[in-house]
């Protein structure tokens, strides 16, 4: 495994197991930074959303990186309010307008908004048939959400992002999607830094000569879980990047599976509500 490492999707589409994740990068100036160094540093995934309010940001820094666009795997996403099958073609459309691309490699619904979100995927699949996304997907979504969608999507949802970290190792979700070839991702890889402090996880830290989230990173990769962290900080960026000089044994692995609590730091996809 390196930065260059992908998950082959079940379309034989390659992603990449490390992306930049953007989420509350509003300031203009902030996110183009962030996403030039990540993509300078090597990254080549970038995660966004309409609600993110910086798809433009995104398009703006990949088109100054003179990386070609297919080597850069874009996501976003459609947002609660903008559900169901008509207005999720719509909202697809002003994304693509805001990132200024012909394009998008992976389009999720946010969240499964009660009697939508299945339209929302329907409309999701009429996209990848037109060609519009490479890859068809969902975010935040159960067991049960999933096998709605199974029963009737002519296309399988081909990623579900999760909260995901050792606090909330959602090990029976995870081994669904394996069994259906759907690849995980996680949006919290780091649980909004709320395990960074874990007595557990600073000690191997200390063991492995590494910082707690690298430890916590690795652990998501040698789950064959893709990640997408977040900072703005280079150095953070950069500390990211370095997951590749050392393995954690399957005892560690089993010490920091161990941790899990199910504490969820966002909501419930069973029962959600945001007022933006």
């Amino acid at each position: 495994m390196n930065l260059q490492s992908k998950r082959t999707l079940a379309n034989d589409v390659e992603m990449p197991l490390v992306g930049l994740g953007v989420f509350k990068m509003t300031d203009k100036e902030e996110a183009v930074q962030a996403i030039t160094t990540a993509l300078h540093l090597g990254y080549r995934a970038i995660d966004t959303a309409a609600l993110y309010y910086n798809e433009e940001e995104v398009g703006e820094a990949i088109r100054n990186s003179n990386i070609a666009r297919d080597e850069i795997f874009v996501t976003t996403k459609v947002w609660n309010s903008d559900q169901g099958y008509d207005n999720t073609l719509r909202a697809f459309e002003t994304s693509l307008k805001k990132l200024n691309m012909d394009y998008v490699d992976l389009y999720l619904t946010h969240w499964p908004v009660l009697d939508k979100f299945e339209d929302t995927y329907r409309a999701i699949e009429r996209l990848y048939d037109e060609k519009l996304i490479r890859v068809p997907g969902v975010s935040n979504h159960h067991e049960h959400h999933l096998q709605a969608l199974l029963n009737n999507a002519n296309v399988a949802p081909m990623v579900n992002q999760i909260e995901l970290h050792p606090y909330l190792t959602q090990a029976p979700l995870r081994t669904f999607c394996k069994e259906q070839n759907i690849a995980v991702t996680a949006w919290s890889p780091l649980g909004r830094g709320n395990v960074l402090n874990d007595a557990t996880i600073q000690a191997i830290a200390k063991q492995y000569e590494v910082t707690p989230a690298q430890v916590i990173l690795r652990w998501h990769l040698q789950h064959d879980v893709i990640i997408i962290p977040k900072s703005v900080t280079p150095s953070r960026i950069k500390e990211n990047t370095e997951l590749f000089h050392f393995e954690l044994s399957n005892e560690t692995m089993a010490q920091l599976d161990a941790l899990n609590r199910d504490e969820r730091f966002g909501q419930n996809p069973d029962n959600f509500k945001f007022d933006f």
